[in-house]
């Protein structure tokens, strides 16, 4: 498209993006971003979708295993408690105006 004497075209430092901006009217006129080379493309996204189902249920059954896991883990820690509890001598509890 032919340029007017009045738009001027600046590329962004940053994003690479080119802007085309109109002086008589300080405004943008038109953004055109920078291609990404990280965008993957469209024929990789079959691949890209199952890597992620695979992520996300591997994810899910990691959960499940430390669910049913965790109920053992706090009933070994109940243990370990209680054992220590019968270890210690029993005393009578000091309050604030025992103190005194």
């Amino acid at each position: 498209m032919a340029r007017l004497k009045s738009e001027i075209e600046v590329t962004c430092p940053c994003c690479a993006a080119v802007l085309v901006v109109d002086t008589n009217l300080g405004r943008v006129t038109e953004h055109h971003t920078a291609p990404n080379p990280d965008r993957p493309e469209l024929d990789q996204a079959q691949r890209i979708l199952a890597d992620q189902e695979a992520r996300r249920n591997a994810l899910f059954e990691q959960s499940v295993q430390d669910h049913r896991t965790r109920g053992d883990a706090l009933s070994k820690r109940f243990e370990e408690a209680l054992k220590e509890a019968k270890k210690e001598p029993i005393s009578k509890p000091l309050r604030g105006f025992d103190l005194d």
